[in-house]
């Protein structure tokens, strides 16, 4: 594959009415926006300590050399790349790694699983000032933005200063191309100014060439290749000591409305299953009270993970509110309920599930996985279910049968752990981005 030249980056593109208008707008905003960073730091949504990177500043020096720019919004996506950046480094270990996210959570779990040669910043708010100080400082030969947050200042300064710019593991849904289809030329302007597009299926690879991305490649979805969750020994020990033999399942990554339905579930089969144990791991742990109370409510006796409160043989629902422990409750090789799926979100990542040997149940919704959910349910890795009662049906079949119960999870487990060569075929393709000479840092990064 050739590397592009410089004036790929620099040709120049057409600015639509709209996006003229929006980036006029967030200057006229900008003296609202520590009111609003003051109102998401009292929701827990900011890192009182890093503030000043959302306003592109920062007291970390940019290393020397070549520096590769990943922007990835919040916790799946910046998981997802994990495995592509260590394979980056292993290709390129004279290079660095800068990733962006937007999230208090996927800040903390970048800071546990980055490797030593890469950093992690909070990404800028989308004002043209700020931008064009983390881009003064960053100057990096490279960016990278996964899946399909946009944001239109950090895009198009990046653009300006003839950064090649890469969206990979492109995801758009039918939703979104709808939505998109009434700014045409406001879509259109940003996705000229990525030089390659790597999509993450063949829907969206056709969407977004539709919205006038210019070169778009099916390489596959990274969230294949993503390293297995980790699971702390002790504490897995300590969790199946306490759970001992009896019956349970997972409802993971759940939203509101979904935790209802896991404690309807609970109620439906308890009689069925007796000592019966529903775990709950909310996909926002901020929300473990709201969901403790409302099981109280319901007459079930509650234990809560972020409290360290344990699991008694009295406790009928363990709700799972922490952060970083998902492995640790795969382990447990139990039916598990994929959220997200009932909560019209389009569903969330089963491969981690599935890699630790879980049978899988989801509903209806799974835009975001809708290739590989139903690939997964051909060969029998995965139920679908399309309310309270069939999920309950599912769960209770799966605890009493198992044999079938097992075959299905092992299936799920070699569905998952198929190098399907995405990452690898991604790496390629950034690395022919590269420009030839790397940018030299700021005097004043």
């Amino acid at each position: 594959m050739s590397e592009p030249t410089a004036h790929l980056a620099l040709s120049p593109v057409p600015q639509p009415l709209g996006l003229g208008v929006y980036r006029l707008a967030t200057r006229i905003v900008a003296p609202l926006v520590p009111m609003l960073l003051r109102q998401r730091l009292k929701r827990g949504k900011e890192d009182p300590d890093r503030m000043n990177e959302r306003y592109g500043l920062t007291s970390v020096k940019r290393p020397a050399g070549r520096l590769v720019w990943f922007h990835a919004a919040s916790i799946g996506e910046s998981l997802s790349i994990l495995t592509l950046i260590d394979r980056l480094l292993a290709a390129r270990p004279e290079m660095h790694v800068l990733v962006t996210t937007g999230t208090v959570t996927s800040a903390h779990l970048m800071e546990k699983n980055l490797p030593e040669a890469a950093l992690h910043q909070f990404v800028p708010l989308d004002h043209p000032t700020y931008c064009a100080r983390f881009l003064d400082h960053w100057q990096p030969d490279l960016a990278v933005w996964v899946e399909s947050e946009f944001w239109p200042n950090l895009i198009v300064s990046t653009y300006e200063r003839g950064i090649p710019l890469a969206l990979i593991n492109a995801r758009l849904t039918a939703k979104s191309f709808d939505g998109w289809k009434r700014a045409p030329r406001f879509i259109a302007s940003l996705l000229h100014r990525f030089s390659l597009v790597l999509a993450q299926d063949g829907a969206s690879a056709e969407r977004l060439s539709e919205l006038g991305a210019q070169r778009v490649i099916q390489d596959g979805n990274l969230k294949h290749d993503a390293r297995a969750l980790e699971a702390d020994e002790q504490m897995l020990a300590a969790l199946r000591q306490a759970i001992g033999a009896r019956p349970l399942w997972l409802a993971t990554n759940t939203h509101e409305g979904e935790e209802q339905m896991a404690l309807e579930v609970h109620a439906a089969i308890s009689d069925i299953h007796a000592d019966l144990l529903t775990i709950i791991v909310p996909r926002h742990p901020a929300r473990g009270d709201a969901i403790a109370m409302e099981a109280r409510v319901a007459g079930l006796d509650v234990a809560q993970r972020s409290h360290e409160q344990a699991i008694t043989p009295q406790t009928q629902i363990y709700i799972a509110d922490t952060l970083g422990e998902l492995g640790l409750f795969y382990s447990l090789a139990c039916p598990v309920f994929i959220g997200g799926t009932f909560a019209r979100m389009g569903g969330h990542n089963h491969f981690e599930a599935a890699r630790f040997a879980c049978p899988l149940i989801a509903g209806p919704v799974d835009f975001n996985f809708a290739e590989s959910y139903h690939r997964f349910e051909q060969h029998g890795a995965l139920r679908r279910v399309t309310s309270t009662g069939s999920l309950a049906e599912a769960v209770s079949a799966l605890i009493s049968d198992p044999v079938a119960c097992k075959a299905m999870g092992e299936t799920a487990k070699k569905l998952a752990s198929v190098d399907s060569g995405a990452a690898e075929r991604v790496l390629v393709n950034l690395l022919s981005l590269l420009p030839h000479t790397p940018r030299e840092a700021s005097p004043h990064a």
